[in-house]
């Protein structure tokens, strides 16, 4: 990376990994077509029609193939089948385990959620600070993973930041599981609000978040999570991301307390409409407020007495200085310090280099703006610039640890970097 001021960019990089893969449903058309049975239906009335002996073996060999891939795969099976059995009104007493676990891994596939791209990562302090020694922070990471389709999903990573400059991730556990909406026995995508648990026995390195509703069919992009602090005292981790379904867009919150179980709720208002939206960390002023870029050029400053509704806002910052002339936009929540709310972002210069920067709003009224980089903070160079979109870096999502930021940061749309900006340093480039 090209840094227009003293940093230190960590060693470690993440990159795409075919082999992690997870089971998720699979999905064939179900309805009747006149008097004949649906493709589930016969695809069912087939497995049934085999003998004990057939049946087992035919498991066997599917355990054989997978079962080492992948956590409880029987269990898997089983929670399939349960689906099937509740759409098809099947009697599960009457059939075998062996059939019914068959019936499930026949209407399962398997995805590697991170094929083709791990990248634009939000970190937020663990909701686990226990035994952590001083100058030591644990830090939960959320990153967009890419898979086949180039369908995005959420993936995590939790680890251990220090004030020397150190990074250490927790190791990620052999078998990744997705997370689970409970008692859905539909046949369609859900819509609406919904809420996905993660399994008891998984960690949160091993989690992973898949599009459920319609409306996210095609990804779940961009996470820019929050650790935010309700008047009351009380405090919960609050994610804007992109529900992307192939043609149309809608920012949605994820909203969870234990991330054990995550709230994915669609966003109402002219401004959910757009992508990009950024949380501040509390109420300013007796009122939420967002950063977001509305007309897809620009930063607006975003309010509302509602966490769920949002319209149009104030434009604050517009694009002035070469690296940014294309466009500007938020690198993730605004960060709060003594001398006000330090905003990264990113802008986009001529062949659409991506860079990223910073600006200083006020603490009281972040509309107003206080400084703000003149030059990048961090850009692409030499052999950072290649990958899946050339000369781009780009986070979701930065985390103030003492007197210094960490920022974790997307490279070409295909890895992860991560860099450590002293505060002294940044707010004197403004």
């Amino acid at each position: 990376m090209r840094a227009a001021m003293e940093l230190f960019t960590h060693r470690l990089k993440l990159h795409a990994d075919p082999s992690r893969v997870v089971v998720r449903p699979f999905h064939i058309a179900w309805q009747k077509n006149g008097s004949a049975p649906s493709r589930t239906e016969r695809l069912v009335g087939e497995v049934l029609a085999l003998t004990v002996q057939q049946a087992r073996d035919e498991l066997d060999a599917v355990l054989k193939d997978f079962e080492a891939r992948h956590w409880q795969t029987r269990r898997v099976f089983m929670t399939r089948y349960d689906q099937i059995e509740e759409m098809l009104g099947l009697n599960g007493a009457e059939i075998s385990d062996e059939k019914r676990q068959l019936i499930g891994a026949y209407l399962c596939h398997e995805y590697s959620y991170a094929a083709a791209a791990l990248m634009n990562p939000s970190a937020v302090p663990h909701f686990d600070q226990s035994g952590m020694p001083p100058g030591s922070m644990r830090i939960l990471m959320s990153m967009r993973a890419v898979g086949e389709g180039h369908i995005s999903s959420i993936a995590f990573r939790e680890g251990i930041i220090t004030d020397s400059h150190e990074l250490k991730l927790a190791p990620e556990p052999p078998f990744a599981t997705a997370t689970d909406l409970l008692g859905n026995g539909e046949t369609e995508m859900p819509s609406g609000p919904i809420t996905v648990h993660r399994h008891r026995d998984s960690t949160l390195s091993g989690t992973v978040i898949f599009p459920i509703t319609e409306a996210q069919s095609k990804g779940l992009e961009d996470l820019r999570i929050v650790h935010f602090t309700h008047d009351d005292g009380s405090v919960e981790w609050i994610g804007t991301y992109t529900a992307y379904n192939g043609s149309m867009i809608q920012s949605e919150q994820m909203r969870t307390k234990d991330f054990r179980a995550f709230d994915l709720i669609p966003m109402t208002g002219s401004a959910a409409r757009n992508k990009g939206m950024a949380l501040f960390p509390r109420k300013v002023a007796g009122q939420y407020m967002m950063i977001g870029r509305q007309d897809g050029e620009n930063l607006f400053l975003l309010k509302s007495d509602d966490l769920l509704h949002w319209d149009e806002g104030e434009r604050i910052l517009e694009p002035h200085y070469p690296w940014e002339l294309v466009q500007i936009g938020n690198c993730g929540p605004p960060i709060e310090l003594d001398e006000g709310w330090l905003l990264l972002t990113h802008g986009v210069g001529a062949m659409r280099k991506y860079s990223i920067g910073a600006a200083l709003l006020d603490k009281k009224d972040p509309s107003k703006v206080l400084g703000r980089t003149t030059v990048p903070i961090l850009a692409a160079k030499d052999q950072d610039r290649e990958g899946y979109v050339p000369n781009v870096v780009y986070s979701c999502g930065a985390i103030r640890h003492g007197d210094t930021i960490f920022l974790p940061y997307g490279i070409a749309d295909s890895s992860i970097g991560f860099a450590f900006v002293p505060i002294s340093a940044l707010l004197a480039a403004m």
